[in-house]
Order: C-alpha cells, then structure tokens, then sequence
C-alpha cells in the first residue's frame, strides 16, 4: 500500500481528513504546529491528539522530507544543498543571507521541461515534477540547518522564491498547495508579498495562479521582441510577448496593493544588451506595472555566452531608468559553487534526451557567435 505524504497537506485537506474520520476538524490546527512549526517526523509525537487517530495516520501515512545529500558554502555565505528526490533523481535549493533578509530559493521540478539557451539547468533534460511534499520539504530542511547553524536568529527564511530548477507554472498541481502552507500561518507565515513565483511564461497559468494563490509574480522575459526571444527561449514560439505581457497585466490588476510584477532580463554580451535592445524594452513595458531586475549572465560550463562589462551594465541601466523605470542590478551569489542564476543542474535522470544533444552541458551557440 502507497503511504501518503502528509507533508504537503493544506489546512482544507485536514479538516477533510479529520471530518471524513469522525474526528474533530479543529485538529487541523494543532495537527499542522506539530508538522511545521516542532518539524515532527512521526505522527506518534503528537501528545494532544487522540491515540486512534495518531495510529491511523501511523498505518496511512508518512512524513517523508527528500534526503540531503551534499551541502557546499559560498565564500559569501550562500548554501546550496543537493536533495535527492522521491524519484532518485537530484535537484538543488540555495538560501542567500543578506543583512536584512534570508531568501530560500526552492525547486519545482528536477530538471526542466523548457530549454532556455542561457540556462544550465534546462540543458540536464527533465525528470519529473516535485510533489508538494519535496517542495515544502525544502522550507523544512532549510529552516532546520539554518536554525542550527544561525541559532541567535528569530528568523532566518524571511522569503522564499520559486526560482530554482524547473518552471513552476507547469507544476501547479503541487505548487498551489506548497504555496498555501508557505503562507498560511499554520505553517511557515510568510507573507504574500515575500513569495515570488517566477515563470518563463506559461500564459494560462499565469490566469490560473492569480485565481488560486495571492503571491508576487516575476516573469523571465530576457529579450525585447519575439524575434530574439524565440531564439533564447522556445516558450516563446507557444506564448509570445505580447500575450504573455498581457497576463501579467491582468495579473497585476487582480491585487489591490498595486504590487508590481517583477521582469527579470539576464544581460547576454553581443546578443540582448545594446541601447536599441533597452530602449525596445522600455517601450513593451511602458503600461505594465513592474520593476526590472537585470542579470548579468552566469557562465557555466560548454556555455558560449559571456557576460557583458559592468560600464555596459551600468549603461543598459540608465537607459531605463531615465524612462521612469525602477531597476536593480542583480549581485551575483553563490557563482563559486555553482549556485547562481542559471547555473542549477542536480542530476537529472532526462526523459527528453536534452542530455545527450548536449553532452556533459557542453553548448556551442553557433546562431549567435557566427
């Protein structure tokens, strides 16, 4: 008999549960503390529930976290951890220490379906999706090493982001209830405006996150016309720019806090980061409410991209703030251990046979640098 993960159970799942077996509903409450608040790993420590209900759940269920198999530290103090999933297959999670915040930056799938040129972890191939489980057993294992190893810290996760390996909008079966309990103060109580969930553009999910969860929004757009875009990133080919620019209109009108969506542009040398290239992107988002965060490229092994200066960094910038846009220019963290943007890989056991196109992630980019 397959045990079920209760990991990944939502305050409505266990009222259902309780209900459905004469008990209580508000067991929920006191049910979910012991889970996420204590970090229980067996249903028999929970003193104040009733003993038949305790061994229903002992005989039914489990709460199983994916296994920690490897942790590396940057020298500027960002942590990846190497998790090995339910499947067998590896993925990663980073947490980035800043002065006034801790960001976790989780995984929604190992590897990933889509196969942006930029990014290491699409040319691993995709394995599966994680189940909610593995993803809230990522804040677990997370704030648990953390607290051990910060232990003066009142909070150590202060926001989380789905910016790991995978596209987290073709997982919304297991996202949705993973981001519940991220927020839910039964759970992990981090607010709405802390949890951010980055998409490379899935556009009908895009309509169906902002119908189920109140969470920030930040789209990896890294090109300002559909042209390059199709290039960089084949999505693009199914949801174009202003289809995709259009949702997240719509998505920014569906919050009455006037929250921003949040446009991430990785800088590529020669390819996305001439003038003309930002004054076209000041102009596709002249009445989207947003803040632009731009990504110098992180090199990573076979890849054929660079890097731009930092004076043309500084200069891309200018361009766009001059026409009224906030922009920040992301600080590179964690590139030492291979655990900066784009730079994720895991080990992925590949269903799409991506892995073997591109080898050992060796990549020649020969469209661009003829």
């Amino acid at each position: 008999m397959k045990l079920t993960n209760y990991l990944g159970f939502t305050e409505k799942d266990w009222i259902e549960l309780l209900e459905e077996c004469g008990a209580k509903r508000f067991h929920a409450s006191q049910i979910m503390k012991w889970i996420h608040h204590r970090f229980i790993k067996d249903f028999s420590e929970m003193s104040d529930i009733g003993k038949e209900f305790r061994d229903y759940l002992v005989e039914k269920g489990t709460l199983l976290e994916p296994k920690v198999r490897a942790e590396f530290v940057s020298k500027d103090g960002t942590r990846k951890w190497l998790i090995q999933s339910f499947s067998g297959s590896l993925f990663e999670l980073v947490y980035i220490p800043e002065q006034d915040r801790g960001t976790l930056c989780v995984s929604s799938q190992v590897g990933c379906v889509l196969d942006c040129d930029f990014c290491s972890t699409g040319k691993q191939g995709f394995s599966n999706n994680l189940t909610s489980a593995e993803i809230v057993g990522q804040i677990r294992i997370a704030i648990r090493k953390l607290s051990e190893i910060y232990p003066r810290r009142k909070r150590n996760v202060t926001n989380v982001v789905f910016m790991g390996m995978g596209e987290p909008l073709l997982n919304l079966d297991n996202i949705l209830p993973a981001l519940d309990l991220i927020r839910s103060d039964l759970g992990y109580g981090i607010s709405k405006r802390k949890v951010t969930v980055s998409t490379a553009g899935i556009v009908p999910a895009i309509k169906s996150l902002a119908e189920n969860a109140d969470v920030s929004l930040a789209v990896s757009l890294h090109a300002p016309n559909d042209e390059l875009r199709d290039q960089l990133m084949p999505v693009n080919k199914k949801y174009p720019l202003a289809d995709l620019l259009e949702a997240c209109r719509e998505y920014a009108k569906k919050f009455s806090d006037k929250r921003p969506i949040f446009v991430e542009y990785t800088l590529l040398k020669g390819i996305n980061d001439n003038f003309d290239n930002a004054k076209e992107l000041c102009s596709i988002l002249r009445d989207l409410p947003c803040k632009i965060n731009l990504i110098p490229f992180n090199s990573f092994p076979g890849s054929a991209f660079k890097q731009p200066s930092s004076r043309r960094v500084r200069e891309f910038q200018s361009i766009l703030v001059e026409k009224g846009y906030s922009v920040t220019v992301r600080t590179t963290r964690g590139s030492d251990i291979q655990a900066a943007c784009g730079q994720l890989v895991g080990r992925v056991s590949d269903r799409t046979n991506r892995q073997a196109k591109y080898g050992e992630i060796s990549l020649v980019n020969e469209k661009y640098f003829k």
